[in-house]
């Protein structure tokens, strides 16, 4: 969960987000060297008092120049490319989360387990052990160390379903049915929000999925 201060990405949660913070970590330490290298160059140019009227091209140079930035672009291009297929990779997925935007909620469906279904709206439960605007009424359940999919869509305007700490997010868009997968390492609460410019109520359809074993997972199925 985001807190005060932070300046850094969430902790990670699921070896997507581990994927992902080595990837942000990559690619910053290649703009850090960038920028400092340039920077040094400035400095160098106007701390130089010399100046040569007459060099108007250089073309080893001006091809140096050419190829140098496109090293570096590959050199982030491509664990990009294989981040981005591997956050559309679809494996094997054991459980099915229906998700649905509202104006502004969101429903689940577990069709796997008899159809069970709620709806989740922001908690207005004056409780201060609740985490305001980020709390819901009915929490998404679902276990660690199992492969989940997502199905996401909308029944109004377009929505986009977020859990930072997971390195999940989704479009819910109205008559189109986007995929995700996504794996829990851990037990814990994770909190998201939509991150859909969605109306007025925009910042009140807060996410909360509770991750827990297996077979308490199961007994919370045979419950409902």
């Amino acid at each position: 969960m985001a807190t005060w201060s932070n300046i850094m990405l969430q902790n990670s949660n699921s070896p997507l987000m581990e994927e992902l913070i080595f990837f942000y970590d990559h690619s910053m330490m290649v703009i850090i060297l960038i920028v400092t290298y340039t920077l040094y160059l400035i400095f160098i140019l106007l701390m130089n008092k010399f100046s040569y009227k007459n060099f108007i091209e250089h073309q080893i140079l001006e091809s140096v120049w050419t190829m140098i930035p496109c090293f570096f672009l590959l050199f982030i291009a491509i664990p990009s490319l294989y981040l981005l297929y591997l956050m559309d990779e679809s494996k094997l997925p054991h459980i099915t989360l229906k998700i649905m935007g509202h104006q502004w909620y969101w429903s689940y469906e577990y069709s796997d387990f008899k159809n069970i279904e709620f709806n989740s709206y922001i908690s207005n439960s004056p409780d201060s052990s609740n985490f305001r605007l980020l709390d819901v009424d009915n929490h998404i359940i679902m276990p660690f160390k199992i492969q989940i999919r997502s199905l996401v869509s909308s029944t109004d305007v377009i929505h986009a379903w977020t859990i930072p700490s997971l390195g999940v997010k989704i479009d819910a868009i109205p008559g189109r049915l986007n995929q995700i997968n996504f794996f829990i390492n851990r037990p814990g609460l994770y909190f998201g929000q939509c991150s859909e410019i969605c109306g007025t109520n925009h910042s009140f359809m807060p996410i909360t999925l509770e991750s827990i074993n297996l077979s308490n997972f199961i007994s919370w199925i045979n419950k409902n």
